[in-house]
Parts: C-alpha cells; sequence; structure tokens
C-alpha cells in the first residue's frame, strides 16, 4: 500500500484515494482528488467476461445517483481468464458502443500480483474480500468507497450492481 509521511517524519499508511493518479482511455491523467466528497464505486472491468453484462447496472447506478455525488470508476484487468485484451483504444469503442458507458473508464491495470496497481493494494487492505483475503478473485469484483475516500465494503462479481444501491443511497445520505 502507498505510504505518505506524517508531520513528524514517519511514515503511514494512506487512509484515502484521494493521492492516487489514473490515466484514462484517451491518455489524460487525472488525480482521484477530482472525486474527493463523492462516493465512489471502483470497478474492475473486462469486455469478454460473462459478468460483462454488468456494465449497464453500472451505468444505471452511475446515471441514478450521479447528481447527488456518486461516481463509479472502471479499471480494465486482463489477469482473469485474459477477458480484456484490448488495448485503450479498442476498450474506449467497445465501453461507448457494445455498453455504452459514460462513467470513467481507465487504462488497464494490475490488481493482484507485484504489478498491482496502488490504488487496488489499499482498497483490498482496507475492504477484504472472505476469510480476511486481499486477492481480487476475478473482473467485476467491486469496492464502494465513501466520501472520505475509504474503501468500506467489497463486493463478488456475482453481486449485481443494482443490489447494491441501497447501500449507495445510505452512504450518500451520511
Amino acid at each position: 500500500m502507498d505510504r505518505l509521511g506524517d508531520n513528524f517524519g514517519r511514515l503511514k499508511l494512506a487512509d484515502d484515494i484521494y493521492h492516487h493518479r489514473a490515466v484514462t482511455l484517451d491518455g489524460r491523467d487525472v488525480s482521484l482528488a477530482d472525486y474527493k466528497g463523492q462516493v465512489v464505486l471502483i470497478v474492475n472491468v473486462a469486455s469478454k467476461c460473462g459478468f460483462t453484462p454488468q456494465y449497464t447496472g453500472l451505468e444505471d447506478l452511475y446515471q441514478r445517483f450521479r447528481d447527488k455525488g456518486f461516481t463509479v470508476l472502471g479499471f480494465p484487468c486482463n489477469q482473469f481468464g485474459k477477458q480484456e485484451p484490448g488495448d485503450a483504444a479498442e476498450i474506449a469503442k467497445f465501453c461507448s458502443t457494445t455498453y455504452p458507458v459514460t462513467f470513467p473508464v481507465f487504462r488497464k491495470i494490475e490488481v493482484n500480483g507485484d504489478n498491482a496497481d496502488p490504488l487496488y493494494r489499499q482498497l483490498k487492505a482496507q475492504a477484504p474480500g472472505l476469510l480476511g483475503s486481499e486477492s481480487v478473485k476475478w473482473n467485476f469484483t467491486k469496492f464502494l468507497v465513501n466520501r472520505e475516500g475509504e474503501a468500506v465494503e467489497r463486493f463478488a462479481p456475482t453481486v449485481k450492481p443494482e443490489d447494491i444501491a441501497p447501500k449507495i443511497a445510505k452512504l450518500l445520505s451520511e
């Protein structure tokens, strides 16, 4: 997990997602601080996965709650069954035509292993899976992040986006 210095020069674990950066499919470097104060659902996505139809549910959540301070952030990942083989341009085309999503989708990352993106290292530590496992098991694992930028819950790929709506609504009302 990323570490930040505190006022005394010691290292401490970062508590929020806001110090991370990501690159959009069209090459823009974005600070996750741009989402400060929002409730965020972070999802590792793939275009050739049995769960890929969840793009529709994710877009529905985004449309339903975005004016209330919510966003979905998609991070393509090819670590599970090679189900996201395309480059950024191919992923962008897929996300604009097959499942026309309007929420932010970023460049492909790794979520497990030595090359795991630091954002995912943090999410996995803050919201471990079954029996405390930190490893992401498959595409469309979802991390719900509160307005303070902390991962508060992890959802398995089998959990449909619409089933998370009540938890999103609760966080938005806090």
